[in-house]
């Protein structure tokens, strides 16, 4: 696999990973708003110069999806004690706390859809697979079923 193709697949997942999560306020943000919200989940406690950096969005933009995310109740901001230009953003507990309460669907269905087989045991080995890549990548998500032995 070369970086393009990582990219495309990366891509392929984040439209699957939308289509499964349940309608909610944040189908309704754009993308571009969506992405700081994700980049601030995934660095909490960012100020807004560092979400610039990462996201490569304008200041303005980044500052403006704050405010939005803000206003609706998704993050969280603060004063920097130590820097008091500066402005710190972070999740929402409350919501964070919602987020991992919530009955989460398999994506089994979803995958097998995608992937275009009627065979059960692609979709169970494409669901394997990202499961490891998630707890190789990401080892803090909280897991949403039991991993299978031998994994």
């Amino acid at each position: 696999m070369n970086g393009l193709e990582l990219f495309l697949l990366g891509r392929k997942l984040m439209k699957l990973g939308e289509e499964a999560i349940p309608p909610s306020r944040f189908h309704q943000v754009p993308t571009s708003v969506r992405s700081v919200l994700v980049d601030v989940y995934e660095h909490p406690g960012s100020s807004v110069s560092e979400i610039t950096a990462r996201t490569g969005f304008p200041q303005s933009h980044v500052s403006a999806s704050v405010r939005r995310l803000r206003e609706a109740g998704g993050v969280i901001t603060a004063t920097d004690p130590t820097d008091r230009r500066r402005t710190l953003v972070s999740p929402n507990p409350q919501v964070r706390r919602g987020l991992s309460s919530m009955s989460w669907e398999p994506v089994d269905t979803l995958l097998a859809r995608a992937i275009g087989t009627g065979d059960p045991a692609d979709a169970a080995d494409a669901v394997a697979a990202l499961e490891l890549l998630a707890r190789l990548l990401i080892p803090d998500a909280p897991a949403q079923r039991p991993v299978p032995a031998g994994s």
